[in-house]
């Protein structure tokens, strides 16, 4: 019997081993041919002569692409397509220097953007675009607010007939839970500095606090008004149309079969008409002529990957260098990642960027609403690190640089930002949940012997006067620091840092006026001004970011090239954000943070 056994154990392990190296196998042969198939299938120079230029990105718009530090089973590859603004930027202005081109086809139904800075940034690309003399034509199945912004740039705008053109305002609603904490015997201590400081709202009241409304309302209401302007100025009709559209269509959610909708819009002259594939075919053939080379009926045309793969590599020659790093997304310590900018990353960058014998300025580019006070001090001080070297530092704020994003900002020399650049926020976010009620409800108890009075506290424990006077003393010294660093930066009267902060949001033309920003101005101008600080009249930018690793990627490829998916796609980056407020909100443990929750302005 021990025999039987024996064999039969030898057998079964030979069976895992040989199973095992034939999955092994082929696990390598499907990863082979893959790899095979996208270098295949990766974007083949093309002759862009006497075609169309289909400019219909897919993915999200944002200042710097972010990939996760590693790759985690089962492939934890970026959350979606990211297209970073300044390769499109250089894409159009190619374009429209371009003589080659017979025109350009424009499609961003399938693209969103970081923030409402990058969309008209964007916006005024396609402006010139168009200025330059070329037809510019635009269809898509439906259309958002954010998409039809870079649609009006067209000559022609076409909607596919069972679309919508969904125009909706910005703002939206948050949950309030403190009815809630309330009844699961929840006790909160909210220790937040500044009125307007309404990160923690969520958590401590039912409903928005009056500063809060104030302040969304002069957020919203001016870059609303900008949408509007530039969308109606771009077609040639009043600005109101779009009110109504907004107040009237509400489609925001149906994006398909508003047949209503677009009857009122092309009365309206927000389309030119509607079309279906074949008629927009057929519409594109009449104008551009038939392609011969293609066994299907078409235009000729050439795709933006196409067209940007044979562009080439964009030339620098120059040896000295302003460095650009950026701190995009959520500030926390550790590694970047997406929608995370990382202490330890972002700072060995900026340490990497001054220490370089090349760089004679460096630019520090913003698109954050905030987060960890400690990781944005850390960042703040490897800036200040290159200024004390003696060189131009330059800060540059995206669509949002508020709260901690305003911290990191402090040593610069000057500070642009882009006239709907939200920021400001100055202010502490801090509440501490315990839920000592709650156990002892549920008849749980503990009980336990400490060497200090504090030793082994948790949030099951409750916070007496002592603890309570602590936090409180705790919170307010980090505002006080907060106020101080903004002060001693802008050289301003700490008292009157004091009367515009609160965790007061400001758009930057306010936030000009109040001293926090020197100049509205693009990272384009940016970069002029610290090149010339360093007296360069040649010189190339240099881009220094985190590269991803190899595995990720492969990945990046792999979903480009093949359309393969790994994980379920998030819509925006806003949304990235907003999970990361969530996780911020679930504290648990006592933290303060300087972080802006209503900085995050998403764009339908």
């Amino acid at each position: 019997m021990k025999g039987f056994f024996g064999k039969l154990g030898s057998f079964l392990t030979g069976v895992r081993v040989w199973t095992v190296n034939i999955l092994t196998i082929l696990v390598l042969v499907y990863i082979v041919g893959v790899v095979v198939t996208a270098v295949r299938s990766m974007p083949q120079k093309v002759d862009p002569q006497g075609k169309v230029l289909i400019l219909s990105p897919t993915g999200l718009i944002l200042d710097q692409e972010v990939f996760p530090s590693s790759v985690n089973f089962p492939f934890a590859a970026p959350e979606e397509n990211q297209i970073q603004s300044r390769d499109l930027q250089r894409l159009i202005r190619t374009a429209a220097e371009d003589d080659r081109l017979s025109g350009v086809l424009v499609d961003f139904s399938q693209a969103s953007f970081s923030g409402a800075s990058t969309a008209l940034r964007i916006a005024a690309e396609l402006d010139a675009l168009k200025a330059s003399g070329k037809p510019v034509v635009a269809f898509s199945e439906s259309l958002g607010t954010a998409s039809y912004l870079m649609a009006a740039r067209a000559e022609k705008i076409f909607v596919h007939p069972s679309g919508a053109l969904a125009i909706s305002g910005l703002g939206g609603y948050r949950n309030y839970t403190r009815e809630l904490t309330d009844k699961l015997k929840i006790t909160l201590h909210n220790y937040s500095q500044g009125d307007y400081k309404s990160a923690v709202e969520g958590m401590t009241r039912n409903d928005m606090s009056a500063a809060d409304k104030e302040q969304r309302e002069a957020l919203y209401g001016p870059i609303w008004d900008t949408l509007k302007n530039e969308m109606a100025s771009a077609r040639g009709v009043e600005p109101s149309v779009f009110q109504q559209m907004a107040d009237t269509s509400p489609v925001v959610m149906l994006r398909e079969a508003a047949y209503d909708n677009l009857a009122l819009a092309e009365e309206l002259g927000l389309i030119d008409g509607t079309y279906s594939f074949s008629q927009f075919r057929e519409y594109m053939i009449e104008r551009f002529g038939k392609d011969d080379s293609e066994d299907r009926e078409t235009y000729p045309h050439i795709t933006a990957d196409a067209y940007f793969a044979q562009m080439g590599p964009e030339e620098q020659s120059a040896s000295d260098a302003v460095s650009v790093v950026f701190v995009e997304g959520a500030i926390q310590t550790g590694d970047v990642g997406p929608g995370v900018a990382g202490s330890d990353d972002v700072a060995a960058l900026l340490r990497k960027a001054h220490e370089n014998d090349a760089t004679k300025a460096v630019v520090l580019r913003v698109n954050s609403p905030g987060g960890s006070i400690l990781a944005s001090d850390t960042i703040r001080e490897e800036l200040a690190a290159a200024k004390r070297k003696g060189m131009p530092v330059v800060v540059s704020m995206g669509d949002v640089a508020a709260s901690g994003g305003v911290w990191v900002s402090t040593p610069a020399d000057k500070i642009y930002a882009e006239p709907t650049t939200i920021t400001g926020s100055i202010g502490v976010a801090v509440v501490i949940p315990t839920v000592e009620n709650a156990l002892d409800y549920l008849g749980i108890h503990s009980d336990g012997v400490t060497t200090s009075k504090y030793a082994g506290w948790d949030l099951a424990r409750p916070v007496d006067e002592q603890l309570d006077a602590f936090f409180a003393k705790w919170a307010g010294s980090a505002y006080e620091r907060f106020i101080s660093v903004v002060a001693d930066s802008r050289d301003k009267d700490v008292e009157f840092i004091r009367s515009i902060a609160g965790g007061r949001v400001w758009l930057a033309p306010d936030a000009l006026e109040h001293g926090l920003i020197d100049e509205l101005g693009t990272l384009d101008d940016a970069l002029a001004y610290a090149a010339e600080q360093a007296s360069l009249d040649d010189y190339k930018v240099d881009y220094v970011v985190k590269k991803p690793s190899a595995a990720v990627l492969l990945l990046r490829e792999l979903q480009k090239n093949l359309g393969v998916n790994f994980q379920v796609s998030t819509p925006s980056f806003m949304h990235r954000m907003e999970a990361l407020m969530g996780e911020l909100d679930a504290l648990s443990q006592p933290r303060a943070t300087a972080m802006c929750t209503v900085c995050m302005v998403e764009l339908l």
